[in-house]
């Protein structure tokens, strides 16, 4: 029989690993670890390319353990993608109040990432092949690199038509395809050059077929 100074020992025990247990599933995530793991993520890419990246490798050079970084996200491929987002950043497209000037700074973001840092070209390729099998990892990409720089664009162009830029029935996922997909075809085939003219090149072709009068003679 258990006396009752036993059973008051083991309950208190009980109740402090319970409470041990609450701290540690409540205790904030160190950031600092989810920023050596990003860094440690990049500069592996930069060696190795996207195909020789490991968490084994990554969680070496950052300093912290593989189930570490498992608990951070699920695989290495989804850790690629924040990271990722890290280097090429998802600035939105301004509103200057002039629809040139903002798609032009919009998609010259988007051109600068391609070119700023290699390891973007060098990795996009091989995640992208990766998207169609992993509808998971496809939804990540999207909800982290793809989707907000295109939210703010296609708020910029219809700021346009709320301007008299730019026609009122103009297919707007139509122009937004229009408009990234020169930086996007360019830095997965590498055929030509992203140049620094890039972006003012793409939007003057896109408005010239869909700008209003207004707009061309403000732009001749």
């Amino acid at each position: 029989m258990v006396k009752g100074s036993e059973r008051t020992t083991a309950v208190a025990a009980a109740g402090a690993a319970g409470g041990e247990r609450a701290r540690r599933a409540g205790r904030p995530r160190d950031t600092r670890i989810d920023d050596a793991v990003r860094r440690a993520t990049l500069d592996t890419l930069r060696e190795t390319g996207y195909s020789g990246l490991t968490l084994e490798g990554v969680a070496a050079r950052a300093g912290t353990t593989k189930p570490a970084i498992r608990r951070r996200w699920p695989t290495r491929r989804h850790l690629i993608v924040d990271a990722l987002a890290t280097t090429m950043g998802t600035a939105p497209t301004p509103d200057t109040g002039c629809t040139h000037c903002d798609l032009v700074a919009g998609i010259g973001t988007l051109t600068e990432a391609f070119t700023g840092d290699p390891v973007v070209r060098r990795t996009l390729p091989g995640l992208i092949a990766d998207l169609g099998d992993d509808p998971e990892l496809a939804e990540s990409f999207f909800a982290r690199l793809f989707h907000p720089r295109r939210a703010t664009t296609a708020a910029a162009l219809r700021r346009g038509v709320e301007r008299g830029d730019i026609r009122p029935d103009a297919d707007i996922d139509l122009l937004l395809d229009m408009l990234a997909s020169t930086a996007y075809y360019r830095a997965l085939f590498g055929h030509l050059p992203i140049t620094p003219r890039l972006a003012e090149d793409v939007v003057a072709v896109v408005m010239s077929g869909v700008a209003t009068e207004r707009w061309r003679h403000n732009h001749r």
